[in-house]
């Protein structure tokens, strides 16, 4: 599991490989001065809602991840993600499509 900090005021917790395929959409849409929402469902500890922030490229983020080897990067999901990004509901988690093996790239 890896942690997304956002602005120092709110958390939240995703799959390693998962949060790395977000950091690498929120920078592509970041570093083009693209400001977009983030949506995701919250665990049901917390009661299955939805949060939504604003990600602009002056707030504060970090991406703290917990395990010791860096995932694989899937251009297809990469690909997928970063619809959802250029919609005007924002940035939310899609299945990871089906890839070729040799598509799939280390960071």
């Amino acid at each position: 599991m890896g942690r997304l900090t956002y602005d120092q005021v709110a958390s939240v917790e995703f799959d390693d490989r998962l949060l790395l395929h977000f950091q690498i959409v929120i920078g592509i849409k970041l570093r083009r001065r693209e400001p977009f929402y983030f949506s995701w469902r919250e665990d049901q500890t917390v009661g299955r809602c939805r949060t939504s922030i604003w990600l602009h490229p002056a707030v504060l983020l970090l991406f703290k991840y917990y395990g010791s080897r860096t995932p694989q990067v899937n251009p297809a999901w990469i690909h997928a993600l970063e619809l959802t990004a250029n919609s005007n509901s924002g940035l939310q988690c899609v299945p990871e499509p089906d890839s070729p093996r040799s598509a799939h790239v280390t960071v």
